[in-house]
């Protein structure tokens, strides 16, 4: 299975939180799985970390790509084709980080690792 990892999903993997459901969790540690984060999710992390949010993510804000690999996670670049499609989704989320995360997980064929229903409504395929 080829999995991406919401930003949330791979700050509770990183850190070990019990936030992370069982089933994420099982399929993240497969070794017959392979796990993308997309650097949306390293945008955002850095961003809100900047910010004063995701004080728990400190260590990983300040090298995300690093730790990606360490994971044996795979990065997922942003192509032109991602962008334009996050930017075509009709549904009114406001959430760019979010939208990005969806048209990915789409044009890709991924399963968004989240706990986030919302993504339900854009036809994402969603573990949790």
């Amino acid at each position: 299975m080829k999995y991406l990892l919401d930003t949330h999903a791979l700050i509770w993997w990183v850190t070990d939180s019990s936030n992370l459901s069982a089933a994420a969790r099982q399929a993240v540690a497969s070794e017959h799985n392979d796990v993308y984060v997309s650097a949306a999710s390293a945008w955002e992390i850095t961003t809100k970390h900047r910010l004063g949010k995701l004080a728990q993510a400190g260590p990983l804000a300040a090298e995300v790509e690093v730790r990606v690999r360490q994971e044996r996670f795979i990065p997922l670049s942003i192509t032109m084709a991602h962008a334009e499609a996050a930017g075509r989704l009709r549904d009114p989320h406001k959430d760019p980080f979010d939208r990005m995360l969806i048209a990915q997980a789409l044009l890709e064929n991924l399963t968004l690792v989240s706990n986030e229903t919302v993504f339900d409504r854009f036809g994402v395929t969603r573990l949790w």
